[in-house]
């Protein structure tokens, strides 16, 4: 996110069939439902939304929508129209205090479109200076998240569902502000600026009666994603005043093939690994634009006579 992720806990559901081990008690598994007013049963509900209550099962979101910029003292401006993956599995961790959790690893890409033509870019030509810069969409692998579990170091409930439930509609919205050293930004940031600053903000949307169900072990929801950033570093605005925001939405798909035409000729052509997730024990430091273009910067510079 970009399309990240919600992160909350979740587990198997044995019970049903599922996975080794579980998060539902007797009562539940009887009546296969998963209950939300616990935390073992927001632990599932989560990870059905994120993923898969199996294991190394992949599953796969699609997004998409506009970026935009925001100037002081001009009219917004439509720069590119978006269309984005991202490609996932969990695993089930057993904890003795923390109980059954699971861990999620993702890889995702976004590419930059014209907004009226819906070509795929490779150059842009800057509106504010008039250079023509290279585009650099966005390959973010990995993008993971650390193990969710229902209870604490100490045994104490820590998962609750934070959505709202209405009729058989619910719907939870994640905000995920970001202010941190910029690896682009030098060693003194704290004092001159430059630090990393961003928002995500997720809505997920969907049917009570399909993340209840635990005999499913995957649910369909439905995404909206909204960031606020610093200018993108490859579009060269050397520290100008402004900022672009994105305003997207999708959804979980029920198969790989249901992906843009685009997005699977980008993944043939360009991203071949984006046909899986990464490894269930993938051990990667996570990926941003930020440290993808550092690293393309770099190599490049090294590669200078």
């Amino acid at each position: 996110m970009g399309l990240q992720t919600i992160t909350a806990p979740l587990g198997a559901l044995a019970a049903a069939g599922l996975l080794a081990g579980s998060l539902v008690s007797a009562p539940l598994a009887a009546e296969a439902r998963i209950d939300l007013a616990t935390p073992e049963g927001a632990i599932a509900a989560m990870r059905k939304i994120n993923c898969s209550l199996n294991d190394a099962e992949p599953v796969t979101f699609f997004w998409n929508g506009y970026m935009f910029s925001r100037v002081q003292g001009e009219p917004d401006r439509r720069l590119f129209y978006v269309e984005g993956m991202n490609i996932r599995q969990c695993v089930t961790i057993e904890d003795e205090v923390r109980g059954t959790g699971y861990r999620m690893v993702s890889r995702e890409i976004l590419l930059y479109m014209d907004p009226e033509t819906r070509e795929v870019l490779d150059e842009w030509e800057n509106p504010w200076t008039g250079e023509t810069v290279e585009v650099l969409h966005i390959d973010n692998d990995p993008v993971n998240m650390r193990p969710s579990f229902p209870y604490d170091e100490n045994g104490e409930p820590v998962a609750r569902f934070r959505g709202e439930v209405v009729g058989d509609h619910w719907w939870l919205t994640t905000t995920v502000p970001l202010f941190y050293n910029n690896p682009l930004g030098g060693e003194y940031q704290q004092y001159v600026g430059n630090i990393y600053h961003a928002t995500e903000m997720f809505n997920f949307m969907g049917s009570v009666e399909e993340l209840t169900d635990a005999s499913a072990p995957v649910s369909y929801p439905h995404v909206g994603w909204v960031r606020v950033s610093d200018w993108l570093p490859w579009m060269k605005m050397r520290g100008r005043v402004g900022m672009p925001y994105f305003h997207t939405a999708g959804r979980k798909l029920e198969r790989f093939e249901d992906l843009s035409e685009t997005l699977l000729e980008a993944i043939e052509t360009r991203f071949p690994q984006y046909v899986e997730p990464p490894p269930v024990d993938d051990a990667r430091p996570n990926e941003t634009s930020w440290t993808y273009f550092q690293k393309l910067i770099d190599a490049r510079r090294a590669e200078q006579p």
